[in-house]
């Protein structure tokens, strides 16, 4: 990583003024551009600013350097191909979010996120960044589809949510980055359907 990449206080975005939400915006927009367009590694923080308008001194008060910055723009695009459903079926339920999290990783922007956690690998700050403002948030919504799916009856309350979920996120995951089977809507009804095999009641 280099100095450009780097504030200050490592890991910790800066004390400063809140986000206004259109300087926001043009960040993430400006950011997920880039990224299709020269790589995750390429990318700098000045062709941010460039891009959005913002300045870099701006975007290093809101967050700790361009990682931070990929992990949101990942997160907004995420959120509007894998929404977060409550259809009242734990299968359906995971079902669509599983498929969105295909849909992402098979198209542009999965290619992308596979640099991110390849970095993340090497490099603790940059595991850290995605874990805290990725990784969290979207276990987090099959967290809440596992606890409604035992409140409902429909799956073992006998098992580690955490594991039942790697159970159901690892597949894709692994698929992304071995690149050795599709990763389409049929894929993702296939591993939903074998995980409930041993996760449902």
């Amino acid at each position: 990583m280099s100095l450009d990449d780097i504030t200050e206080d490592r890991g910790r975005p800066r004390a400063g003024r809140p986000r206004s939400e259109q300087s926001r915006s043009a960040v993430v927009h400006a950011t997920s551009e880039l990224l299709h367009e020269f790589g995750l590694r390429a990318m700098t923080t000045e062709q941010i600013a460039a891009r959005s308008g913002v300045s870099k001194a701006t975007i290093y008060k809101w967050w700790p350097n361009k990682y931070g910055v990929a992990v949101d723009a990942f997160f907004s695009e995420l959120q509007a191909d894998s929404p977060d459903p409550d259809t009242g079926s734990a299968r359906t339920d995971f079902t669509v979010w599983l498929r969105g999290l295909c849909r992402f990783y098979s198209g542009p922007s999965g290619r992308v996120f596979a640099q991110l956690f390849g970095e993340a690998q090497f490099d603790p700050e940059v595991a850290t960044t995605l874990r805290d403002g990725l990784i969290r948030s979207r276990r987090a919504a099959l967290e809440s589809i596992w606890a409604r799916g035992v409140a409902r009856g429909e799956l073992r309350g006998d098992i580690d949510p955490g594991v039942a979920i790697d159970l159901i996120i690892g597949p894709a995951l692994y698929r992304l980055m071995a690149g050795h089977a599709e990763l389409d809507d049929a894929a993702a009804d296939a591993i939903v359907d074998a995980a409930l095999r041993g996760l449902s009641r």
